[in-house]
């Protein structure tokens, strides 16, 4: 049995700051106890402990000393304990260690020598009577319903699930007596179960683990009461062995002192009583739905997707809302997501993970990269800017203003991962603009990305350009300014317990063509948040903006919300002249709300707030007039499927999807011809640029004039 020990640093919010304490992981017992000093754990003297069954790790992406372990065996409410190691490698030591002992309690099988404790038993009957009680009334319903009914075959289809109901009602009520008959036997009423009655010995490093079973209250050395019997009383056989009698508690706890430790409410996972809940409204939802199979009976109509007059599905309506519902808690699908967790483990990547269809966002995350343009004007003004330093101002505006977009509710989604070759569509009207107004001289740009898009407008196109590993390559111009940008993005997910954290591995670069001026800028990484909850998103990362040609550069911050308080969306950015070691410009806020901005001479102003300016919207051809290839069509039935709450329906659609990507792929190796793209290249470095950008163009057609 592998044990542990060793110092970490652990918060508290009693002197809020960091306290070192001596830990001991136990994997025998399934316990992580913690003491002030060596010496007082060679006593016995416990500070604390976190007991390891169900628990869950969590690290932080951006901070590689820092680890959490959120426990739900607490008496009242799930607590999170949060620990910093000297290093990464330390981190990652402990993290492996805590995980294969999470692993093993979380995952034992019953064992016919041990009875499980008293209040198993009073739980699992207490469920079993919601169950009866819950049947009870639904079979009163439906004798209700039956009786009401004049039509013969009715009343045999309602017979007929009533026969059914009536035999799972005897099922539960055999289930309930043998229960008690069980709990009687194995805990008799006038007697005291007291489990294994083998002796154990402890050794004296390990003076916190049990060494025999105990009568319901017990104190330990600190002067701590411990609540109930003792769970899992085994324990390693060493050599030099003492008795202790330090139990395995069956709660997670603090010593009186540490008792006010930080848990962040945002992340509690659900309670046993509420994962009953949730099972038996779970089991309460399928026998509706035998009855309405049955009988067409409906206790509710399911939304419905946007109709046409002819009456078929108005696909591109469902791209029209304003913001997408609302996603239910994560506990309403609590086996789903402890399953998938069950299949993961900290740091590792999820690209190749099938994560639940009902997480997913109703778009593409081509077209969600679109949204990057939300703000056209933001982004075409850099053109107009008369100087090298107001150009890389308005530079940074515009960058810093693009994220809020792309987040249509305050719940984390994550947008369907676009299909090798998959290609979307777009352009916007500048708002504000003197060239929106009718001229003659507005023609299309029939060679360019979207033909049908003019000059005074902002095309935008993408595709998905590699699937292993998944790159998505887009590109947007507007020819009337001569300015374009285009950019490649890998994205690369990773486990972190509580969250996920998604890499953006690639490159932007805006070409100010009449200046001669390319700004190259990098992404931030994005989290997922509480994933056991509702989950949201921020941003992390230090990214980065470069202009070659004038020397100005600049470094973004998106700070991650610190656990022990502190605002969510935080950015700090600090703007360069060539060879100056002194930022000309500091700006702070919230890219989801206000950043101020201050200058040499110390004064601030507002340098731009994201709830003041309007989004315009994306112009795109309808569903119907797309090629196959591109993403409101190759989708449209996942969206529908989304939209209509029917997952079913929605999973479904997204299986032909990927099922006709993984025939493709294997077709292409059978005949041994590889993937072309189509909008794409190549760059020398592994990079994708446009095939015809705007600047490849403009020369093209000097050349064209001096020949001629």
């Amino acid at each position: 049995m592998s044990t542990m020990e060793g110092s970490l640093s652990k918060w508290t919010n009693v002197v809020n700051g960091w306290q070192y304490r001596w830990f001991v992981l136990d994997d025998n017992a399934g316990l992580l106890s913690y003491y002030t000093s060596k010496e007082k754990m060679m006593r016995g003297a416990r500070r604390g402990c976190v007991r390891l069954r169900g628990a869950i790790i969590g690290i932080d992406d951006e901070d590689d000393s820092t680890f959490t372990i959120t426990t739900n065996s607490c008496k009242d409410d799930p607590k999170t304990f949060h620990f910093q190691t000297r290093n990464g490698e330390e981190r990652e030591r402990w993290v492996r260690a805590l995980e294969d002992t999470i692993l093993r309690h979380s995952h034992t099988r019953w064992d016919p020598k041990k009875s499980p404790p008293k209040q198993d038993f009073d739980r699992k009957v207490a469920e079993a009577d919601v169950y009866l009680q819950l049947l009870i009334d639904q079979i009163k319903l439906i004798e209700g319903k039956r009786n009401a009914v004049e039509d013969e075959e009715n009343q045999k289809k309602y017979s007929a699930v009533l026969s059914q109901a009536n035999a799972m009602l005897n099922s539960v009520k055999h289930t309930i007596v043998q229960l008690q008959i069980a709990k009687n036997t194995a805990i008799p009423v006038n007697g005291i179960y007291r489990g294994p009655t083998n002796s154990i010995h402890v050794s004296p490093s390990l003076p916190h683990v049990l060494v025999a079973a105990r009568a319901p209250e017990a104190t330990v050395q600190t002067g701590i009461e411990l609540g109930s019997e003792c769970v899992e009383p085994r324990v390693p056989t060493l050599s030099n062995v003492v008795d202790r009698d330090l139990p395995v508690p069956q709660f997670s706890y603090s010593s009186s002192d540490e008792d006010d430790d930080y848990f962040d409410a945002a992340d509690e996972i659900p309670t046993p009583a509420v994962q009953n809940r949730i099972t038996l409204c779970s089991n309460n939802e399928r026998l509706y739905s035998s009855i309405e199979s049955a009988t067409g009976d409906k206790r509710r109509e399911p939304p419905l997707p946007p109709i046409k007059g002819d009456g078929s599905v108005d696909y591109d309506a469902l791209y029209e809302e304003e913001s997408e519902t609302e996603m239910d808690s994560m506990e309403s699908h609590g086996s789903v997501v402890t399953h998938l967790l069950s299949q993961v483990k900290i740091g590792m990547d999820l690209t190749k993970v099938a994560l639940p269809t009902f997480i997913l966002e109703r778009r593409s995350l081509l077209e969600m990269y679109a949204d990057y343009f939300a703000h056209p004007d933001q982004f075409v003004s850099i053109a107009d800017m008369p100087t090298p330093r107001e150009r890389m101002v308005q530079v940074i505006r515009w960058y810093l203003c693009s994220f809020h977009a792309g987040r249509k509710s305050g719940v984390a989604k994550k947008p369907y991962n676009p299909v090798l070759g998959e290609i979307f569509r777009c352009h916007w009207n500048i708002p504000n603009s003197s060239d929106n107004t009718v001229d003659s001289n507005n023609k299309l740009v029939s060679d360019g990305p979207v033909p049908w898009c003019k000059e005074n407008q902002l095309a935008f196109i993408a595709e998905q350009v590699s699937h292993h590993p998944p790159v998505s390559a887009f590109y947007a111009e507007h020819v009337g300014k001569k300015i374009s940008f285009g950019a490649h993005v890998w994205t690369k997910s990773k486990f972190l317990g509580l969250s996920i954290g998604v890499h953006n591995v690639g490159k932007g670069w805006v070409n100010v063509l009449q200046h001669g001026e390319e700004y190259v800028l990098t992404f931030p990484n994005g989290y997922g948040r509480s994933i056991l909850t509702i989950p949201w998103i921020e941003l992390g990362g230090t990214v980065t903006i470069n202009c070659a040609q004038t020397g100005y550069h600049a470094t973004v911050e998106f700070l991650t919300k610190p656990f022990y308080g502190g605002k969510r969306n935080r950015i700090t950015c600090q703007a360069f002249q060539a060879g100056d070691k002194k930022p000309f410009l500091v700006i702070n806020g919230e890219w989801s709300g206000a950043m101020e901005a201050k200058t040499l001479d110390g004064k601030s102003e507002i340098f731009a707030d994201v709830r003041e300016l309007a989004t315009e919207r994306k112009l795109v051809k309808t569903v119907c007039e797309q090629e196959e290839c591109e993403s409101r069509r190759i989708w449209r039935d996942v969206t529908v499927g989304l939209r209509i709450n029917d997952m079913d329906k929605a999973t479904a659609a997204k299986c032909t999807i990927e099922q006709k990507q993984r025939d493709e792929a294997r077709l292409r190796k059978e005949t041994n011809i590889a993937w072309q793209t189509k909008l794409f290249k190549e760059t020398k470095d592994g990079g994708w640029m446009y095939i015809r950008p705007l600047i490849d163009r403009i020369h093209s057609s000097s050349d064209q004039t001096n020949v001629t």
